[in-house]
């Protein structure tokens, strides 16, 4: 009887590691609550703005043209949607970003569901890149990889969040 009740323990123990396991790498979708114009993404204590600046919230999708933005005009729309969507935007952080990465996602590494729409390119960061200060942190959302070689004149898109 006591065999039974250890390889049972065993057994569950396993079980259970293995279903987190599992989890691990596709819970990240239910991380994220979707409020409309904002997301709110539960594991990192954000909220992102749904869509990309350009584009605007209607009808549970992102209407409209993304922009791409200089680095130094970044400035003026987060300014603009502090203005009109009341809190404190700001561009996040490379970290930040590449956790909305999806690696699974086909054509574009995001997932469309959470994030309608998004162009499958980069995305710029709040940072630069330590080892060349010249250049800046982007995430690109068509492969899925993070790049440090953007000089501040090349136009990007821009995603902002927003502390929670």
């Amino acid at each position: 009887m006591l065999f039974i009740k250890i390889s049972f323990y065993k057994v569950s123990a396993l079980f259970i590691i293995f279903l987190i396991s599992l989890n691990i790498n596709t819970v990240w979708a239910n991380n994220f609550i979707s409020r409309g114009h904002y997301v709110i993404d539960l594991s990192q204590k954000l909220e992102w703005l749904t869509c990309p600046v350009g584009m605007v919230w209607e009808n549970k999708t992102c209407v409209g043209n993304p922009v791409k933005l200089k680095f130094s005009e970044i400035e003026t729309a987060i300014f603009q949607a502090n203005e009109q969507l009341k809190g404190k935007w700001r561009l996040p952080n490379r970290a930040e970003l590449e956790k909305i990465i999806c690696k699974k996602c086909k054509k574009v590494k995001i997932n469309k569901e959470i994030f309608p729409n998004t162009p499958p390119e980069s995305f710029w960061t709040s940072e630069k890149n330590p080892w060349q200060p010249k250049f800046l942190w982007t995430v690109n959302f068509y492969t899925g990889h993070t790049f440090g070689r953007f000089p501040g004149f090349i136009p990007n898109y821009v995603r902002l969040v927003r502390d929670r």
